[in-house]
């Protein structure tokens, strides 16, 4: 198949398992269904950002917790464009008791979508130091709304693909879109340390 045509197919495949995530309601037996359809699509897809698939044997994640799920508040905002990007909004939430705000950017390039980064205290520890995804509408990866609010859970919070392999050059969050805590919930690096057993031998 044209290569094209793969990661057509590859986005449409991220985008149907958002799509039964949000038709399964909330909590630990949905986001594990997720956590074993992002598996399989990088274990066999031709697209896959991993490059060793023979001896993959499942991304860790941080134990999921409930708490980490809000429900954000968006406002537009008239911002700045940072190359590709261009700043049209900001997420409301509180987050463990706190307050905290993330940027929403439109991606300019390939038909456009809402993208949004963060990073946190996590970075360079047991997460990625350039952060991670919550949402990125292109490929139908958000979680719906509640209402109004954009549903926002750090459960689902995901690396990008630059982080497994070198073939890959993804957008990084900005320092505008960082939070000072330590989103212990989504996706961690390889070997960060936290139990998983999915990854046992």
């Amino acid at each position: 198949m044209d290569s094209h045509l793969e990661l057509w197919d590859y986005r449409r495949r991220v985008a149907a398992i958002y799509d039964s995530v949000r038709g399964g309601g909330r909590g630990e037996k949905t986001w594990s269904k997720w956590v074993s359809a992002r598996d399989q699509l990088f274990r066999t897809h031709s697209q896959t950002p991993i490059d060793d698939t023979a001896g993959f044997k499942g991304l860790p994640y941080f134990p999921y917790d409930d708490r980490w799920r809000v429900a954000a508040s968006f406002e537009t905002v008239k911002g700045g464009s940072r190359g590709e990007f261009r700043e049209v909004g900001r997420l409301d939430f509180k987050l463990l008791n706190e307050d905290q705000t993330l940027p929403v950017f439109w991606l300019e390039s390939y038909g456009g979508g809402l993208f949004v980064p963060f990073r946190d205290l996590t970075n360079g520890t047991t997460t990625y130091g350039g952060g991670r995804y919550l949402l990125d509408t292109v490929k139908g990866a958000d979680l719906g709304w509640e209402g109004d609010r954009v549903v926002l859970d750090f459960n689902y919070a995901y690396h990008p693909s630059c982080v497994h392999s070198d073939r890959w050059v993804c957008p990084l969050a900005s320092p505008e879109s960082r939070l000072d805590i330590a989103a212990t919930a989504g996706e961690m690096l390889v070997g960060a340390g936290v139990p998983d057993d999915r990854n046992a031998s």
